[in-house]
């Protein structure tokens, strides 16, 4: 499997999927018994796949779809998950308000950062080393894992923050809200401190509806937002003009939407529980991958 393009797709159904990206075709279904699945990650030797659901964080092996590690501790709904590009640690965050690491070796949490009130976003800086953190109370951190600096802006009052994004190239950090809205900061690093500098960029309405997601293609010429509008909408960067809109067609939640290697093609993720993959020049859905039987909210893509 190791050689395969992986397309992973979880929800509602407790059911995680695995399907060969460039053929729709469904690899293997695993049961998530615990809970709904609410994010999910494919590790960067595609060896193992982690979830996160409600109370549990577990790591299938993705040749015999059996869970191998279970991380316990947590309390309430993990909302998400990720993992360091050496795959030495994984990061969660969850509505117990705190982002943890864990060390893949021990399954021990080696460090947490609790942000008091419950976390919807968590992403990694490209430099391994900063997290960007976005809660319902509607602060977004920059937290730097070695040292445990941190800072903390409120973009909007009384708007929760559900997703944030680093450009690969690091320049830029984007969150998006429950009214719809996205905000993009510059970002830059400085000799004088440990952690990069945000500069407030743009505001974006982005969506008429609450927004679920947002994210930055490989290649940092694109940001993706997704929303309740049955939408998923594609910005240019740097000035963060809209490019593209993808209609799902239909009144449903685009719950998640993530890119191919090459940033040519998008996939996304709805609660008509329906994957489709799209041609980013054209507009156009190349394939949907049909199996689950309640809503998809989560992906993760590894190629």
């Amino acid at each position: 499997m190791n050689n395969q393009i992986i397309l992973a797709t979880g929800g509602y159904d407790h059911t995680i999927k695995l399907w060969r990206a460039e053929t729709k075709d469904c690899i293997k279904s695993m049961q998530h018994a615990d809970s709904q699945v609410n994010a999910l990650e494919v590790t960067p030797d595609k060896s193992l796949i982690i979830a996160g659901g409600y109370q549990h964080i577990r790591l299938y092996d993705m040749v015999s779809s059996t869970p191998i590690m279970n991380l316990e501790g947590v309390t309430k709904n993990i909302t998400r998950v990720g993992v360091q590009e050496d795959g030495r640690w994984m990061y969660t965050g969850g509505e117990d308000c705190r982002v943890r690491i864990w060390d893949m070796k021990t399954q021990i949490c080696k460090r947490a950062f609790d942000c008091q009130t419950p976390i919807n976003a968590v992403a990694l800086h490209p430099n391994q080393v900063e997290m960007a953190i976005g809660s319902q109370g509607g602060r977004v951190y920059l937290w730097d894992v070695k040292s445990d600096a941190h800072e903390q802006c409120v973009p909007e009052v009384e708007a929760s923050v559900q997703d944030v994004a680093i450009s690969n190239d690091g320049n830029f950090m984007a969150a998006v809200n429950n009214k719809g809205n996205c905000y993009i900061w510059n970002l830059s690093s400085s000799s004088d401190t440990s952690l990069s500098t945000l500069q407030p960029k743009q505001k974006i309405e982005a969506h008429k509806r609450y927004a679920l997601r947002c994210k930055f293609s490989p290649d940092s010429s694109y940001l993706v937002t997704c929303a309740g509008d049955s939408t998923a909408k594609l910005w240019k960067t740097p000035d963060f003009t809209l490019y593209r809109t993808f209609d799902i067609e239909c009144d449903a939640w685009v719950w998640d939407a993530t890119f191919s290697a090459d940033s040519r093609r998008l996939f996304t993720a709805s609660s008509d529980a329906k994957a489709r993959l799209w041609n980013i020049e054209t507009g156009e859905v190349e394939l949907e991958y049909i199996g689950h039987q309640k809503p998809i909210t989560s992906l993760a893509y590894r190629e």
